[in-house]
């Protein structure tokens, strides 16, 4: 059983290494946008400085443990991966969004690295190390998973998903999924938990890009009007006291259509006009009298 058990858990860690290989690549797309735009504005260094001082936790944790090779290899790229991203964020960021990620560097991986290396291993020792190590990497793992939550903060309030990846949110996921069941096949909470949160924000964020993203478009819809538009008349019939549609007696119906011909044939040119309560209109010579409306009736 045992056996079965270790079989399992080496395949979803290999599955997690491919999913994990992927979510770190997954911001690609923003970086070839901040490149493209030479400037950060919009988004954050945070993701980026968290994932980094967790892969670096992570690969300490794997070496106090025993059977976390895969641990160490996916880990081994994230913080390369991740020091390329914070690095390329500091070159094009503003001078204060660059300070502000120089301090995060300084708390978070130097002093806060720093500090759990001398801690752990001087006032520590054995068993109790491992586990110590492990609770500080399941706290900041769930840091990585709400890290995000600024850019779905920003999302809501900006109704907009400019600055929210989708692929990232779905690799999380995927992600998350892979290394759940690696940490529970090997017993081990410090994997497994973190990953049931990471699992719940990776569904939060796809429902909110799906939503705003369909108001987004809905809305750009909106602002440009059909082509068809532009050359034709639009009469607003609408009772503003009821706000409904007055019925028409056929009488009035067959003077609207010829009058619509009247204007189609170029006779008359009407300026168009959407929910106004003023239509302006004009001739191409002068209005038409009351005998030529009497002949169009006819």
């Amino acid at each position: 059983m045992a056996g079965i058990s270790g079989h399992w858990a080496f395949t979803f860690g290999v599955l997690g290494n491919i999913v994990s290989f992927i979510v770190f690549l997954s911001p690609l797309p923003t970086f070839y946008k901040i490149y493209k735009k030479k400037s950060t504005e919009g988004y954050q260094s945070i993701p980026y400085v968290v994932a980094l001082f967790s892969s670096m936790l992570w690969i300490y944790y794997a070496f106090l443990k025993t059977n976390t090779t895969l641990l160490i290899t996916i880990n081994s790229f994230g913080v390369f991966i991740e020091t390329i991203y914070v690095a390329f964020y500091l070159f094009y960021a503003p001078k204060n969004a660059r300070i502000q990620t120089i301090k995060m560097l300084l708390l978070f991986v130097v002093g806060g690295f720093g500090a759990i290396i001398l801690v752990t291993q001087f006032l520590l020792k054995g068993i109790v190390r491992g586990q110590v190590v492990g609770w500080i990497c399941l706290v900041f793992s769930l840091c990585v998973f709400v890290a995000p939550l600024g850019i779905v903060r920003q999302v809501i309030k900006t109704k907009s998903v400019e600055y929210m990846p989708l692929l990232l949110s779905v690799f999380l996921t995927l992600s998350a999924v892979m290394w759940f069941f690696y940490g529970l096949l090997l017993k081990d909470i410090n994997i497994a938990i973190p990953n049931v949160l990471g699992f719940i924000l990776g569904i939060l964020q796809m429902v909110l890009y799906v939503i705003y993203n369909k108001k987004e478009q809905a809305i750009l819809k909106e602002q440009k009007l059909p082509e068809k538009l532009q050359n034709h008349v639009v009469i607003n019939f609408i009772d503003e006291k009821n706000n409904n549609l007055p019925e028409l007696t056929e009488e009035q119906i067959i003077d609207i259509v010829k009058l619509g011909s009247l204007i189609s044939s170029g006779k008359i040119q009407v300026a168009s006009c959407l929910h106004d309560t003023i239509c302006a209109a004009k001739t191409e010579n002068n209005a038409p009298n009351e005998q030529q409306i009497e002949e169009a009736k006819n």
